[in-house]
């Protein structure tokens, strides 16, 4: 499968398949205690390229998962976001994580509106989700700005098994709100 026409743009940025190129500044994401705080905590390098790698096996195997960031000003790795539905999740999930350096700057709803987008448009889902830690109030805020809203409590799949807070929409509803999002 060529994955490498796969690509979105926004703005200010580009999203596309991950690639062997995206792992220094991937293992450095996954080192920053802060930034990993609610997506399962720090990783040593040999975990993280697994992730990486599984990341793309994903890719080859759902014909999605999340793209990389790439700030376009500059060239920077500044994150993965996109579609994400790992055996045994509580469903359809766009999900954002952004590096540390890089927060505040509205990457995550900037990139996550264009995978939602994506996700209703290309891969035909009819609603979307996002798993939120109870207490990641940042990631609140970025689906709140999405238009997407608490639904219920769900548990992840193992090895996390952690609770977490389910966000999100309809198809429906996301065509309604497009119109009043920038």
């Amino acid at each position: 499968m060529d994955l490498a026409p796969v690509q979105l743009e926004t703005p200010r940025l580009l999203l596309r398949v991950p690639r062997q190129e995206d792992f220094e500044a991937w293992a450095a994401f996954m080192g920053d205690e802060e930034a990993t705080r609610y997506i399962g905590g720090v990783q040593p390098r040999p975990v993280a390229w697994r992730g990486l790698a599984a990341m793309l096996g994903a890719w080859h195997l759902q014909g999605y998962a999340m793209f990389s960031v790439i700030e376009k000003s500059t060239g920077a790795w500044v994150g993965r976001v996109g579609p994400w539905q790992p055996e045994g999740w509580p469903g359809p999930e766009v999900g954002w994580s952004i590096v540390r350096s890089h927060w505040g700057r509205g990457y995550a709803p900037e990139a996550a509106a264009a995978c939602i987008d994506w996700a209703f448009d290309t891969l035909g889902w009819d609603h979307v989700i996002h798993t939120i830690a109870p207490e990641n109030d940042r990631s609140k805020v970025v689906a709140t700005k999405l238009g997407s809203r608490y639904l219920r409590m769900d548990e992840l799949p193992p090895p996390s098994g952690a609770l977490a807070e389910v966000w999100g929409q309809t198809r429906a509803e996301w065509l309604a709100g497009r119109a009043m999002r920038p």
